[in-house]
C-alpha cells in the first residue's frame, strides 16, 4: 500500500475518475472499487474520502442521490453536467502529470546527477 502523503494529492482526481467512469456510486462502493482496481495499493479512508465528496457536492460538481434499503440510507454520488467537464480535465492533467514523473524516474540522466 502506498503511503498516504503520496497519495494525498491524488484522491480527488481518483474519485472524479471513477465517478465518471460508472453511473453513480455510494461511498464504501468507491473505496472498494479504488482498492479492487489498485490491487489493494490505495487505500481510501472514510476520512478521507467524505470531505472530498462533499466539497465536490459543494461545487456542482457532484450531485447525490439517496436510496433507502430497508431502514437505512445509501448516498449515492453522480458527476453533474458540469462536473463531466471536470473529470475530462483533471484525467487529462493526470495523465500529463503520470508522463512528466516518468521523464523524471526513468530518465538515466537523474541517476548521473546523484551520483556526482
Amino acid at each position: 500500500m502506498y503511503s498516504k502523503e503520496l497519495t494525498k494529492g491524488t484522491l480527488q482526481p481518483i474519485i472524479l475518475k471513477l465517478l465518471g467512469d460508472n453511473e453513480k456510486l455510494y461511498g464504501y462502493e468507491l473505496t472498494q472499487k479504488v482498492k479492487a482496481l489498485t490491487n489493494g495499493k490505495i487505500d481510501i479512508s472514510e476520512g478521507a474520502l467524505y470531505p472530498i465528496l462533499h466539497k465536490l457536492e459543494a461545487a456542482g460538481i457532484l450531485e447525490t442521490e439517496n436510496k433507502y434499503i430497508g431502514k437505512r440510507v445509501r448516498k449515492y454520488y453522480r458527476v453533474t453536467e458540469q462536473g463531466k467537464i471536470a473529470v475530462q480535465k483533471v484525467t487529462h492533467e493526470m495523465q500529463d502529470f503520470i508522463a512528466t514523473l516518468s521523464l523524471l524516474f526513468n530518465n538515466d540522466e537523474t541517476t548521473v546527477y546523484s551520483e556526482q
